[in-house]
């Protein structure tokens, strides 16, 4: 049965093990059952900010098997420019068991190594020049994929239900980019506003808008793709767009990349 068990701290009434157990355990047990079905990732927040040669990561949720970790306060994650693709890792540890607590911790560094291992997750990622400056935020949608001095977020590991979708803040500029160009089609319009009222948009429902839009074979995408294909549909938009709805004579492409 559904329960909802609330203790009573009471003058002259015993302090019990359970009643400390019971504020213990309710809101770690209501995370765990809230973000049960999402998938590894950011749940929320660790946001990047550049300050001179200094990267902030904001406070922040993320999740690695099953377990969720909180980031209380922002972090300071000193770097500079080596013309190299180096990317903003955080690495989960085994647990280490005290006689008061068992910790879970997770760092977060920069490594160059663009391979991830089982225990480590990308927030994002850049390629700074010498004598440049790093920004965190693009000018428009295609300069997310920006080689250079830009921090790039298209490989981040965003939690999703079951399986992890685009960072929300790429999908924020795009809904927006293509809201300016007040599109006509349908799956333009929809798309764009579940972008900007929704905390994130599940990774089927991108590949779908995708699929449908550009009259393909339903598939899979890398977040690569992703970005490529978006592009290509805001390009459109710009010059008119598609008028019209998907003619069943036609027969539908798959583009291979």
């Amino acid at each position: 049965m559904f329960t909802n068990q609330y203790p009573h701290f009471q003058k002259g009434r015993i302090l019990k093990r359970e009643m400390l157990e019971n504020l213990r355990d309710y809101p770690r047990e209501f995370l765990d059952l809230y973000f049960q079905d999402y998938s590894n990732g950011i749940i929320a927040g660790a946001n990047i900010t550049i300050a001179d040669t200094i990267i902030h990561i904001t406070k922040g949720i993320v999740k690695h098997n099953n377990r969720l970790y909180l980031l209380h306060n922002s972090y300071e994650l000193p770097y500079e420019a080596t013309g190299q693709e180096t990317i903003i890792k955080i690495k989960f540890a085994e647990a280490v068991n005290k006689l008061d607590f068992t910790d879970f911790t997770a760092t977060i560094f920069l490594d160059e190594s663009l391979n991830l291992a089982l225990n480590e997750l990308e927030i994002a990622r850049f390629k700074l020049k010498a004598g440049a400056r790093l920004r965190s935020e693009p000018n428009n949608f295609l300069d997310f994929a920006t080689e250079y001095n830009t921090v790039n977020y298209l490989h981040c590991q965003y939690a999703g239900i079951q399986e992890s979708t685009y960072h929300p803040k790429v999908l924020q500029f795009y809904a927006k980019e293509l809201l300016k160009n007040r599109p006509t089609n349908v799956y333009d319009i929809t798309f764009a506003f579940e972008c900007l009222n929704q905390e994130r948009v599940q990774r089927d429902v991108i590949e779908m808008y995708i699929c449908n839009r550009l009259e393909l074979e339903f598939q899979a995408f890398s977040n690569s793709q992703i970005h490529k294909y978006l592009y290509r549909i805001l390009s459109e938009s710009k010059n008119g767009g598609r008028r019209g709805g998907h003619s069943p004579d036609r027969p539908k492409r798959m583009i291979v990349d």
